[in-house]
């Protein structure tokens, strides 16, 4: 009698260990970040991951929270930022062409394509901020950026 309470309770400690390990959110969730419709594939694209307010714009790209360049191939780039800690971030995406790991800048607007996390268009009445391109990450997500370019 004394083996089957045994044996009864580990099944059930072990059942449970592993029933709740695959419905539970990950502490330390991922972003994957895709970039679509890159107008060649010269360059490479950069992507600033920002944790927050105030960090953007951040056009010399020194108030980030992490940051990672990525191939093109076929007018498209992606990359995964690992080990997160929940809580919001916002993403700027470079397609550096010149491969510097700088906005290339015409008189006003940049000569190379950019893109924020939540930004179709930007302009004058439409700058990116931090506030603006924000999400909350609380589990693995992926995430489309549109690239702008001008």
């Amino acid at each position: 009698m004394k083996n089957i309470l045994i044996i009864s309770f580990t099944s059930f400690v072990l059942f449970t260990s592993i029933y709740l390990g695959r419905t539970t959110t990950p502490a330390n969730p991922s972003l994957t970040v895709k970039v679509e419709g890159l107008r060649n594939s010269k360059g490479l694209v950069q992507y600033a991951l920002y944790d927050r307010e105030g960090s953007l714009p951040d056009q010399k790209f020194k108030k980030y929270h992490q940051i990672r360049t990525s191939p093109i191939s076929n007018g498209k780039s992606s990359t995964t930022f690992s080990n997160l800690r929940p809580g919001t971030y916002a993403i700027s995406v470079l397609h550096d062409e010149n491969k510097d790991g700088e906005i290339k800048m015409g008189l006003l607007l940049p000569k190379e394509g950019i893109g924020f996390s939540n930004f179709k268009a930007i302009g004058l009445s439409n700058r990116p901020n931090f506030s603006k391109a924000s999400f909350m990450l609380d589990k693995d997500s992926t995430i489309v950026v549109n690239m702008i370019y001008k």
